[in-house]
């Protein structure tokens, strides 16, 4: 099964807000740190809610936290 075509920013987003841990982020948007962990990795597309909160989590619009990653076939 291939990876979701969305990829993001959210480890370097954690790293640069002082090293928030996964679980304050799941925290601050109502979601498990596995959830996180699994987004963050690439394995698990969120929802447009989800997305929108962690991007308000780290001040940033959605399109510099999460990123679209076209199939070979769209080039």
């Amino acid at each position: 099964m291939a990876p979701p075509p969305i990829t993001n920013r959210i480890r370097r987003l954690r790293f640069d807000a002082n090293e928030m841990t996964q679980q304050e982020l799941a925290d601050r948007i109502g979601m498990t740190r596995q959830t996180v962990a699994a987004i963050e990795h690439g394995k698990y597309s969120p929802s447009l809610e989800a997305a929108f909160r962690i991007a308000e989590v780290f001040g940033a619009p959605i399109g510099e936290v999460f990123f679209w990653k076209k199939e070979d076939s769209e080039k």
